[in-house]
């Protein structure tokens, strides 16, 4: 089979395609921009695996998507390509709408062009994956239930909204014109190779160098964490299997407050490299919030659970020292990327 992949030097998508790469025979075409958060490195050996071919570019070139739908015959789509960071789009609205908004709109044209003109048994087997984010529901109360594949959507940030648009986008393309899609929402994800500048990296990295780790607000504000390589496996399972029309919400029922995992990830650095300087809670303060933070997001995936015949492989626990083990082992990696690219310093304070 021929994926074609977005965003697959990205965060998630590079762990999908390591899993493809590592547990099947399919040839992966990987469509990246090479953005600031892109890591050609993070695709492990399938960087120079003969089956997995990247091309740079832009989905929201049109010229660009149409040549890559004909030169490479993708039996599948798993649309990664996405602006991730809501900090950043908070200082910075307009990469979101343009890559998340626009890029979807020129990708679902340029696959629907493609599709339109296969042959009868093909055109009934392509899918054109959207992956998608939970933050698109809005925020959850303390008792509120958490969300499934029908909660109503309610976006309250930039990237969200942005990130709505494209979900309601690729719903449209399927209940118009046919296009088989199928989208996927999923929970706060960390893991190997994550670009610094969210929560777990970066709280990592600062604890490492003895620096401030800022928590915004009183750090009560809740997130649903799954470890990546097991929404990987999930994806590839929603791609292959998952019903056009369908949603499917993907989590891994491990909800922590932002400061639970703050304090996780200074008592496992304690123990596994200790600061002569004493514990690194010391280290944790409290700022001002960011504009709009949503306090809770939670998904329940009882319905994906079935569905897929999947559940996450990592508690929580396990798959944060897994994390800590590999930004251990692999300093040269994401010091590169402090001196270079994000020293740390906070995003996100335009109100």
């Amino acid at each position: 089979m021929n994926i074609m992949i977005t965003g697959g030097c990205g965060f998630i998508g590079s762990a999908v395609i390591r899993h493809l790469i590592a547990s099947s025979d399919h040839r992966i075409v990987n469509i990246d921009k090479m953005t600031y958060a892109a890591s050609e490195t993070a695709l492990g050996t399938a960087r120079t695996d003969p089956r997995h071919t990247l091309i740079r570019a832009d989905i929201a070139d049109a010229a660009a998507m149409r040549a890559a739908f004909a030169t490479h015959q993708p039996d599948m789509v798993m649309h990664l390509a996405a602006e991730s960071h809501v900090d950043r789009s908070i200082d910075g609205p307009r990469d979101f709408i343009e890559t998340n908004i626009t890029g979807t709109f020129v990708l679902l044209e340029a696959a629907r062009a493609y599709w339109t003109g296969l042959p009868a048994t093909r055109k009934a087997a392509f899918r054109f994956h959207h992956i998608s984010t939970d933050e698109v529901f809005g925020a959850l109360d303390p008792t509120d239930p958490p969300f499934t594949e029908t909660t109503p959507y309610d976006p309250r940030s930039p990237y969200s909204a942005s990130k709505a648009a494209s979900d309601h986008l690729v719903r449209a393309w399927h209940h118009t014109y046919g296009l088989p899609t199928i989208v996927s929402n999923t929970t706060n994800n960390y893991g190997p190779w994550q670009f610094p500048e969210k929560l777990i990296p970066l709280v990592l990295l600062n604890a490492l160098d003895g620096r401030p780790l800022p928590v915004y607000g009183d750090g009560s504000n809740l997130r649903d964490w799954l470890f990546v390589d097991d929404h990987a496996e999930a994806l590839a399972r929603v791609a292959t299997t998952g019903e056009p029309g369908a949603t499917y919400a993907i989590g891994a029922r491990q909800p922590r407050s932002n400061l639970d995992v703050v304090t996780a990830i200074c008592r496992i650095l304690d123990a596994k490299r200790p600061d002569p300087a004493g514990p690194r809670a010391r280290l944790i303060r409290f700022v001002t919030d960011r504009p709009g933070h949503d306090f809770r997001y939670e998904i329940d995936p009882s319905r994906s659970e079935s569905a897929l015949n999947w559940t996450a492989r990592h508690d929580f626990e396990t798959g944060l020292a897994r994390t800590i083990d590999w930004y251990l082992d692999n300093t040269s990696w994401w010091q590169s990327i402090r001196t270079a690219r994000y020293a740390g310093q906070r995003l996100g304070t335009a109100a």
